[in-house]
């Protein structure tokens, strides 16, 4: 065993970003508090996206280099950062590790506290609370890398001719501008946004957390993709009761070859979550006890206490093509250094479009706010080079991996099949472009 004198770790996955804290351990996978890295199980897996130990490195949470000067707030013109999620914060972390003195401005238009995002799909059968989610606070961050922060501010326009942003707060001059404004929820006229839940942000999560600390109760979930699938399971282990409602046959179905999103609907069931395919919302309506009613194209009608819409995101578009912006499903983008089509704005995360494709994955994003911290400051860069992430559902009874870029026109053909492990490649043109595992053969 290692000696618990020394000083406690922490490990960052490679894959997702989640951080392995030594002195808090992770009970609910059966690490013990006091757990040492080193004495973790070679096969143990990262509670959220399952890679093992190995893609695991020690994490060092950086701060601003000394400076002859404190760097604080200032009114000169600098790198102003829209955006305070996980992408906004990792393009002040980028820049801060470089230089500690450029004036940053960051501007949020919500609390700007620093958590990790993948967590929310998985914390509530882990029985995590806001404040254990929080990582860092905003304003403790913001002293620590030496940031003018702007809380509950929105960016009412951009422009970039004048290097101008105007917000609620009044106008800012920027010398480099870097938009990190993530995505949101679709949430079509059938879903009032007042009976219905979106869960893409620590906000919206402890909102509908805090009701369901009240008592077991039935959640529909509208959308079986990536993030309706992982927060069905979560809420079912929860103790909740979950119908989920696609227009797909059967869940992820516009992801997965029918053998897998197949697996996939078994093993919802096993956990008690209710499917229902080839079904349309028509309407929602608001009963008097506080309930919600859904009512299908097809006239069927569902009660339930909450409704979570989870049938994807999108980037908001008006502060983009109202400054004149390249917009294509998100904010146009260099492929290699991530400027869009305005001079000294750049953009990264969710709301970036890579040769109209949109981006909204984790794992590039800090590569991506490298590339703009060195060309926001005038270092030498090698420039971005995107590849395609693996894709984990992070459904820890049936883990669920794909490497590589699947496409509609591929030809899924098994290699391997039995009773707990499922293994699919995507052929184009006859060669091997993807490769799909489903379960695991240590399953029982």
């Amino acid at each position: 065993m290692s000696d618990m004198t020394q000083e406690w770790k922490k490990y960052i996955c490679r894959a997702c970003g989640l951080i392995y804290d030594e002195e808090l351990g992770d009970p609910d996978s059966g690490l013990a508090p006091g757990t040492r890295f080193e004495d973790i199980p070679d096969d143990w897996e990262c509670p959220l996206c399952n890679v093992t130990k190995v893609d695991f490195e020690l994490f060092v949470q950086r701060s601003a280099p000394s400076a002859s000067e404190p760097v604080g707030p200032t009114q000169e013109p600098g790198i102003v950062v829209v955006g305070a999620g996980l992408a906004g914060w990792a393009a002040v972390e980028a820049i801060r590790s470089l230089d500690a003195e450029t004036p940053i401005t960051l501007i949020s238009a919500c609390a700007g506290n620093l958590y990790h995002k993948p967590e929310l799909s998985v914390a509530l059968s882990r029985g995590m609370t806001e404040s254990a989610i929080i990582r860092e606070s905003a304003n403790d961050a913001a002293a620590r890398l030496g940031v003018k922060l702007y809380t509950e501010t929105f960016v009412v326009g951009l422009s970039p001719s004048l290097h101008q942003v105007r917000t609620t707060r009044g106008t800012l001059t920027y010398t480099k501008l870097i938009l990190a404004q993530g995505a949101k929820p679709i949430l079509p006229s059938q879903f009032p946004a007042h009976l219905c839940w979106r869960v893409n942000d620590l906000a919206g999560w402890s909102g509908l957390q805090s009701k369901l600390a009240q008592r077991s109760q039935h959640i529909t979930i509208v959308g079986a993709g990536m993030i309706g699938c992982e927060m069905a399971e979560d809420f079912a282990k929860a103790g909740h009761h979950v119908t989920l409602i696609d227009r797909q046959e059967l869940p992820l179905g516009g992801l997965l070859p029918p053998p897998a999103a197949a697996r996939l609907k078994v093993n919802q069931e096993k956990l008690g979550i209710r499917y229902l395919g080839c079904t349309e919302v028509d309407s929602i309506q608001a009963e008097e006890d506080g309930a919600k009613r859904i009512i299908t194209a097809c006239g069927a009608q569902l009660v339930c206490d909450h409704i979570v819409v989870a049938i994807g995101l999108m980037t908001d578009d008006r502060l983009a093509r109202a400054a004149g912006l390249g917009f294509e499903r998100g904010i146009q983008v260099h492929t290699q250094t991530l400027e869009t089509s305005a001079k000294d704005v750049f953009a990264l995360g969710d709301c970036v479009s890579l040769d109209g494709a949109a981006c909204r994955f984790i794992e590039p994003i800090a590569k991506q706010a490298m590339v703009i911290a060195r060309q926001a400051l005038g270092l030498v860069c090698t420039g971005y080079e995107h590849t395609q992430p693996v894709i984990r559902l992070k459904t820890k009874s049936l883990p669920i991996e794909i490497h590589g870029n699947p496409c509609r026109e591929g030809q899924w053909v098994v290699v391997t099949e039995d009773a707990n492990l499922l293994v699919m490649q995507q052929l184009i043109n006859g060669t091997p472009s993807s490769t799909l595992r489903v379960g695991s053969a240590k399953a029982a």
